[in-house]
């Protein structure tokens, strides 16, 4: 059976390794839905509360989280990115040292 687009979503990103970002842009290419990066932020939306796949890896193309700055879930997703060694300077990930490219 061929996987849904949310499934193809779930499968890149939790291919992203430990140590790595990845753009919801960059996902949704990776998928095979190109321009599609929205989609990428509503599939994440729907992850089950216990999912295993690293969310947390996924940030905006400018290297910042989406969520606001201070919220619980900005300071959570921020968090588990410098527990994997992620470095942030004024709330930004440099993307030329992080970014994963699928490689």
């Amino acid at each position: 059976m061929t996987p849904t687009n949310r499934e193809r979503v779930w499968q890149v990103i939790h291919s992203i390794p430990a140590g790595k970002v990845c753009t919801y842009g960059r996902v949704a290419e990776m998928a095979g839905l190109p321009r599609q990066a929205r989609a990428v932020g509503r599939y994440l939306s729907e992850l089950p509360k216990d999912s295993k796949i690293p969310w947390f890896r996924v940030i905006n193309s400018q290297g910042k989280l989406s969520f606001e700055v201070g919220s619980d879930r900005f300071v959570t997703q921020k968090l588990k990115l410098q527990d994997e060694n992620i470095a942030f300077s004024n709330n930004k990930v440099n993307l030329k040292t992080y970014l994963w490219q699928g490689e």
